[in-house]
């Protein structure tokens, strides 16, 4: 066993009161943050919570090399009050994947996620991502590893195809390859990605959706649980992905950079998407003062400031004083001697921004 160190799954009091029981990952997988490299780390991951209760998270990509040889907590460390969390591993190696596998388990994630759609160039030189979209047979061996070593939810998020391929061909065969293996849940990111010729960032827009596919590949496989991803912007969009079309209803949605660049929309998730009577918390501000008590923690473990505020400069996106308060926190926060008055300064410009928009709409 790698059981990880005690203080590592010790409860955050204050944080804890803002999260109810949270779901099962399979239920809480209706509404997903997507994973994110250098973006969904534990800090980012305890912000959205305070924000949803509901929504399932996820870490960002870990490698398998990473999980096995490098340091764990680092990599893999979260708190109690995160879940329901997914941890998303890159490989190709069945056994250390279910190495790997065995190590995220004891960690106490509640779903472990196969990456098989990252097109980085230093991915595919690891031979893992979406190249793997070339061999369905190696993800199937690689999912059934998994799913042999842990008990946990053992699932695949991918593209429709890569380059060339057919996508009414890729998807189709992967999935059955990934059926056969025992995969619990395919997360599609419904756009090809191009190898070569496009950078990650231009594969995440330039190659188009295509949601039909999707809803086609639900339709062939109506007992697997099929989730879409890509190009969600708002929570109306996903309400309408999760409708059904034709008969066929997705079992859940996964929003990538909607989520980060504007996080105040997760605050719509528990209501709009999981029928909940109200928000976790009323808005922004009081999101914030939710979330005080995990960054004391963490500063008086020693954590920066910034390394946490991070996350969170996209509150108040189009409000009054949004840019000071970015602003502010993208120069102060990172001192060494940033703490709490540093954040409270930063959303004072919100506050007296709004305060004065409101005397001038009432004059």
């Amino acid at each position: 066993m790698h059981a990880p160190p005690k203080a590592q799954n010790e409860e955050i009091a204050d944080v804890k009161e803002q999260c109810v029981t949270a779901p099962d990952a399979a239920r809480a997988a209706r509404f997903s943050v997507a994973p994110m490299m250098d973006w969904t780390d534990r800090h980012c991951r305890a912000f959205h919570r305070v924000l949803s209760r509901r929504a399932l998270l996820y870490t960002e990509m870990v490698t398998t090399g990473a999980v096995i040889h490098g340091p764990r907590e680092r990599l893999l460390g979260f708190s109690q009050a995160e879940h329901p969390v997914a941890v998303q591993l890159g490989g190709s190696d069945p056994g250390e994947l279910a190495q790997a596998a065995r190590i995220c388990a004891d960690y106490g994630y509640d779903a472990i996620n196969l990456n098989v759609g990252c097109p980085s160039d230093r991915v595919q030189d690891g031979r893992f991502g979406a190249c793997l979209m070339r061999e369905p047979a190696l993800v199937a061996d690689c999912v059934a590893a998994m799913k042999a070593a842990v008990s946990l939810p053992g699932t695949v998020k991918c593209r429709i195809g890569v380059d060339d391929q057919d996508p009414g061909e890729a998807l189709d065969v992967l999935t059955a390859a990934c059926r056969q293996a025992g995969v619990d849940e395919i997360v599609v990111h419904a756009r090809k990605a191009w190898l070569q010729g496009l950078s990650p960032k231009e594969n995440r827009d330039v190659p188009p959706l295509d949601y039909a596919r999707v809803f086609a590949l639900k339709a062939a496989n109506p007992d697997l649980p099929i989730s879409i991803n890509g190009g969600i912007r708002d929570i109306d969009t996903a309400r309408a992905l999760l409708t059904p079309r034709d008969g066929v209803t997705l079992d859940g949605v996964m929003l990538g950079r909607a989520a980060y660049q504007d996080p105040e929309l997760l605050l719509q998730v528990d209501t709009e998407i999981f029928g909940k009577a109200e928000p976790p918390v009323s808005d922004a501000f009081a999101a914030i003062e939710a979330f005080e008590p995990y960054i004391a923690h963490r500063l008086e473990e020693g954590v920066r400031l910034a390394s946490i505020t991070r996350h969170m400069l996209g509150l108040f996106a189009g409000k009054p004083g949004a840019r000071l308060y970015r602003r502010h926190l993208s120069t102060h926060a990172v001192a060494p001697d940033a703490g709490l008055a540093t954040l409270r300064a930063a959303v004072d410009h919100v506050r007296e921004a709004t305060a004065r928009r409101e005397q001038e709409d009432a004059a």
